[in-house]
This record gives structure tokens, sequence and C-alpha cells, in this order.
């Protein structure tokens, strides 16, 4: 166990990378949609915001997840600590627990409008592949992970368990912003046990009432216990437009644009959505 978070960033790596591989393979060789940008357009500005994000956070914090619920851990920090819970039921229930978090803070993202103009880069993107699960405002990163930082402390989380979340959830993300496709019966049948492409595909509809639902990123228990499930885009996966009406320029496909976007203040003020 010890050996294991002692090559943390390695193995977060390598599962990064492989999965990355992986989905960029399937969606070459089984797409979903037609893609309608070129992906020399869009692809610069979503790999590059990974290393800006990186970096950033190396810079901001002393420790990760990992290394806050080992801090934890030595001080006896955290809900399981103070129960003395079963090293096993903690692994589970931290698992679950950072899911529930997880969608709470992207509900949030969504509803409060400081945070969504933070969030909202994401949702520029103007195509949907695995490129898009890695596409977020380093100020957002930061936020979310002093979020993260917080709740495995309050918990207590294992650090196994951490590290096992970390690895699974950017797994996910990657997995559920593919643009791949899956037989019908298999996507139905997964979408009661894990967010699948076509489930996760009408968050980033253009359409406000779609991009407000289906918030998991790992899990799809959440969004059909809180109401916030939608089934289907209402203008079908191949015919649907993703995106933001206000954000089909050069500062949705390019770095720099990217990271000035929470900056701007493009689009008309609407209930839920003020800036």
């Amino acid at each position: 166990m010890t050996d294991l978070l002692n090559h943390e960033s390695a193995i977060r790596l390598s599962c990064f990378l492989a999965v990355l591989l992986a989905m960029m393979l399937w969606e070459w060789r089984r797409p979903r949609r037609s893609l309608g940008l070129p992906r020399a357009r869009r692809w610069p500005a979503n790999l590059g915001i990974v290393v800006v994000d990186s970096a950033v956070l190396r810079l901001a914090f002393p420790v990760l997840a990992v290394g806050a619920a080992q801090v934890a851990a030595a001080n006896a920090w955290g809900l399981f600590h103070w129960l003395n819970a079963p090293f096993e039921l903690a692994c589970i229930a931290s698992l679950l627990l950072l899911d529930l978090a997880i969608y709470a803070q992207h509900v949030a993202f969504h509803q409060v409008p400081a945070l969504w103009r933070l969030h909202r880069m994401h949702h520029t993107d103007l195509d949907f592949d695995v490129t898009t699960a890695l596409r977020f405002h380093p100020l957002e990163i930061l936020l979310s992970m002093s979020i993260k930082l917080a709740v495995v402390v309050l918990l207590g989380a294992p650090a196994v368990a951490v590290m096992l979340f970390e690895v699974i959830l950017n797994a996910t993300a990657m997995f559920n912003h593919g643009n791949v496709r899956l037989p019908p019966r298999l996507d139905r049948a997964l979408r009661w046990m894990l967010v699948t492409p076509d489930m996760h595909r009408v968050h980033h509809s253009i359409l406000p009432e779609e991009t407000d639902s289906n918030f998991g990123f790992n899990l799809p228990w959440w969004d059909r216990l809180f109401g916030t499930y939608r089934d289907q885009p209402r203008a079908g996966h191949t015919g649907m437009t993703i995106g933001l009406d206000y954000f089909r320029d050069w500062r949705a496909t390019r770095l720099y644009g990217l990271l000035i976007q929470p900056f701007l203040n493009p689009e008309p003020v609407s209930a839920g959505r003020q800036t």
C-alpha cells in the first residue's frame, strides 16, 4: 500500500496517458458524431490548458489530494478517524462521498454566477471529444482542488481511497467525454452504473435546460436521485449543437481565448446566469 502511494504521480500519469490514448483511438475508429472543426483547431488549446493547469496546481499547493489525506491520517483529522471507522468501510464511503461532493460542486458551478464565469470555459468547446474532459480554467482548477482538499481532510479519507478516486475520476471523465459510439442496449445498461458519453453529451448542449442536467462525472446515481437526469437531447445526439451561443469564435479555440473567458462579459443577463 505504501509503495503504491509513494509512486502516486507515476501511477496517475500512466493511467491518464493510457486512457487518453485509448479514447483517441476509439474515437478514430468508431466516432459518434462528425466533428465540426479539425482537431488541429481545437486540440492545441485543449491539451495546452492541461499543461497550464498542472503547473498552476504545483505552484499553488504544497500537497494535493493524496498528500492531504496522509496529513489528515498523521494527525487523526476527519470524520472517519474520529469514528474509528474500519478501513474498508472508510474507503468505500470515501469513494461515494467524494463523488457526491464533485456532483454538488458541479451543480454549484452552474448555478452561482461567479462560479459559472470560471466553469463556462469547459462548455465553450465547439465539439465534444476526449480532450473536452481536460478543458478547465486554471482558476476553476485551483478552486476545485481547494474544495477537494477540504473534503478529504473533513472526511479523513484514507490516502489509498483518494488515490483510487483520482484515477477513476480522470478515467471516467475522459470516457464520458469521448466521441465514441456504444450499442444502444449497452449504453442503457451502463448508465445505471456509470456516466456514459451519450448521457454526458446532453450536458454540453447549447440549450440551457440541457446544459443544466446530467452533472455527474462518474456515478449517474446523483442525477437520478436529485432530479437533474435527462435521458436524451431534444435534437438527438447527431443533430444537437455543442457549446455556448456566445463563444463561437477564436475565444473558444485558442489557448489565450480560453484563459481570458472569465473576464469577458458577452452574454445577455438571464435568470440564474447574472454576471
